[in-house]
């Protein structure tokens, strides 16, 4: 099944063109306020347009004439709360959107049954939501969103409300169910989306700043929010053959395959930056925070994760001023 979204929401200032391909997950992400969640009231049913429209597999589902009601959509929303009917077992909610359809009882509860099965949820199967964990609760609301058989599967930050130490195995799970299915992620998880998702849509302001496949988006940002989400540094400048000039004057080593005169984007990453005493970027700490056994130190606009020995040594807080220096191997340019 395909999608092609189309659509704006004056409003909020929202204007989106998004197309996922059949079999494809692609992943939302963006700051709060981006428009991921006004993309999936969009395509649920839950918000109308105010100009444009809402395809699923060539049938519009939304348009200034047309309105199929969320019920009526094959559209299945899944969020970081499963929100399971507290009355029922874990059978019984699996069984519940199969019922809805008109299934009859006993095949309703034989394919609940083998739903259950694939997440090895069999020996939970009676139980009520009460009596699982966050895991367990989240696990059995994927298996009754692919009970109601959907011909688009969208996904609200699954993982958000999971301990770390399920999530991997969810997100495992997750990755090889959305294989051969068309889905929307959105999530302001790294993990996620190179886990599931084939491309990344970067929403920023209510427009699409950047799309591309997982890989690409990841190492070669579009956008500052997009370098954050993918944990590097981004500057902007002109390639002049050798380096990049940045607009403060200084310069930058890289690696890059454009022509002289290119206006460029440079990423590299927070662990290859080091501290200089001349040269180099001049920057001002803002802030420091313990990264595993580093120390972040975050500036105007860029990342170091420094050796804690370092910081000591050189007296860092917030208000130092401080000179950033990175090999040119360890820095990507590219066209802006």
């Amino acid at each position: 099944m395909s999608l092609v979204l189309r659509a704006a929401v004056a409003e909020r200032d929202v204007e989106l063109d998004l197309e996922v391909a059949p079999g494809e997950t692609l992943a939302l992400v963006g700051p709060n306020g981006a428009g991921k969640s006004t993309a999936l009231s969009l395509i649920a049913g839950a918000l109308r347009p105010s100009s444009g429209s809402v395809e699923l597999d060539g049938r519009v589902l939304a348009d200034a004439r047309t309105w199929v009601p969320p019920h009526d959509r094959r559209v299945t929303t899944l969020s970081q709360d499963p929100v399971l009917f507290p009355h029922l077992t874990a059978l019984g909610n699996v069984m519940f959107p199969l019922l809805a359809r008109g299934a009859p009882r006993r095949e309703a509860r034989r394919r609940a049954h083998a739903h259950l099965a694939e997440l090895g949820l069999s020996a939970l199967a009676a139980r009520r939501p009460s009596q699982l964990s966050g895991g367990q609760a989240q696990r059995v609301a994927i298996a009754r969103a692919l009970a109601a058989e959907p011909r688009l599967l969208l996904l609200d930050e699954p993982m958000a409300a999971l301990d770390v130490d399920v999530a991997p195995a969810l997100r495992e799970q997750l990755r090889g169910f959305l294989a051969e299915r068309t889905a929307i992620v959105v999530t302001h998880d790294l993990l996620d989306a190179l886990a599931l998702a084939d491309r990344i849509a970067v929403l920023e302001g209510g427009r699409g700043v950047g799309i591309g496949p997982t890989a690409e988006v990841l190492t070669r940002p579009r956008s500052p929010f997009a370098a954050r989400f993918a944990g590097l540094n981004l500057v902007a400048g002109r390639w002049d053959g050798a380096q990049v000039r940045l607009e403060d004057g200084s310069s930058l080593s890289a690696l890059c395959e454009e022509s002289p005169g290119t206006q460029v984007l440079a990423a590299f990453r927070p662990a290859a930056v080091h501290l200089v005493e001349e040269g180099g970027l001049r920057r001002t700490v803002r802030a420091l925070a313990p990264r595993g056994d580093l120390v972040r130190a975050v500036t105007e606009d860029l990342a170091a994760d420094l050796p804690p020995q370092e910081v000591a040594r050189r007296h860092l807080v917030p208000g130092s001023a401080v000179r950033l220096a990175v090999a040119g191997e360890d820095v990507t340019a590219y066209e802006a």
